[in-house]
């Protein structure tokens, strides 16, 4: 070892100097792979740049293995770029493979990009929200049910991508859905994990619809894992409900064109049961007013009072949806169940005259 040692540091400290240049230049072969090696080497950063880098730089030391076998005549040289270019086209492989895996049909990345990306969602994330529901697209053609009132159990959310889709109570026409609105939001939030519930709407396809449903067991293990993604599906399902209270507000109005407010708190008169079109609305009998007296015995007996009039009903307690961390650990709070048979309709066609 230290025989060796003074000739390394003499030739790394004290190279032998060249005693005069080549006079011709290389060859062909080595003027393009040194290109084509300069131009791989600028590709940019992500898959795609990935690619552009070894793709150039296979061929690029392909030619610097024939320049090493036809100019150099030097097995070295042949043997160590042919290695390069093995290794180049296993990288490439290896990069279409990820490319092909990574993509996503059609139908969910216009999903993406119009629910998601605004939302600046990662990609992986919304990998994980689409491998829940199995990369699936399903099929409603026209007037088929999606679901029918008191008969369909609350298993799934369903998320409409194409089409629209009526939603009618005892057979009353409440809304409808559009693309990239949740079929089932408020059913969805209507009921704890291990709570069983059926429909109390029929929603009927008017044209030809396609929707992606995630199972409701293979979700709730998805949100209760990911807090981010049960944050996500709150945001959607809270503004999904706020939109369809919105459209059901349009329905409320009355006979001359006043609209009422659905976060007035006084609504509940308007959504109380409404009359029959054949019984005429009872009036509050008023007393009879007193003639008025004239004299001094009027001025001294004192004006009668008028009856206080009875309190308001205390309007009931609204409740509030599930945060999304209670969401994500699954203790939900109970909520009650959507209107029955016996209580006022959502919208009603018969608005109390003002």
């Amino acid at each position: 070892m230290s025989a060796s040692s003074p000739s390394w540091a003499q030739a790394v400290l004290q190279p032998p100097a060249c005693d005069a240049w080549k006079e011709h230049m290389e060859g062909a072969a080595y003027q393009l792979a040194s290109c084509i090696v300069l131009l791989g080497y600028m590709g940019g950063s992500g898959i795609f740049g990935s690619l552009y880098i070894f793709g150039l730089l296979a061929p690029g030391y392909f030619c610097y293995a024939l320049w090493g076998w036809l100019s150099a005549c030097g097995l070295d040289v042949f043997v160590w770029n042919m290695l390069l270019v093995l290794l180049c086209l296993l990288q490439l492989a290896h990069l279409a493979y990820r490319l092909r895996k990574d993509t996503i049909p059609q139908e969910f990345d216009l999903l993406y990009k119009t629910m998601y990306l605004p939302l600046q969602v990662p990609l992986e994330v919304y990998r994980e929200i689409v491998k829940c529901c199995e990369e699936q697209v399903q099929p409603l053609a026209r007037d088929q049910n999606y679901a029918v009132e008191g008969k369909t159990p609350i298993d799934r959310l369903s998320l409409l991508l194409s089409g629209r889709v009526r939603v009618s109570q005892d057979g009353q026409f409440l809304h409808y859905v559009f693309p990239y609105q949740f079929l089932d939001s408020p059913e969805w939030e209507s009921l704890r994990p291990s709570e069983e519930g059926t429909f109390q709407v029929t929603l009927t396809a008017e044209t030809d619809c396609s929707y992606v449903t995630w199972p409701r067991r293979r979700l709730y293990l998805l949100l209760r894992k990911d807090r981010y993604v049960a944050r996500l599906f709150s945001s959607h399902l809270g503004y999904d409900i706020s939109e369809k209270l919105y459209s059901l507000n349009e329905k409320l109005f009355a006979k001359f064109g006043l609209r009422f407010d659905i976060r007035l708190p006084s609504l509940y008169h308007v959504l109380g049961p409404a009359t029959s079109e054949g019984e005429p609305e009872e009036a509050e009998e008023l007393p009879p007013t007193p003639p008025p007296a004239h004299g001094p015995a009027a001025a001294s007996e004192a004006p009668p009072q008028p009856p206080p009039p009875p309190p308001p009903p205390a309007p009931r307690p609204r409740a509030s949806r599930p945060e999304s961390d209670l969401l994500a650990s699954g203790h939900l709070r109970s909520y009650p169940h959507p209107l029955s048979k016996g209580r006022a309709p959502l919208a009603p066609t018969q608005t109390p005259e003002l």
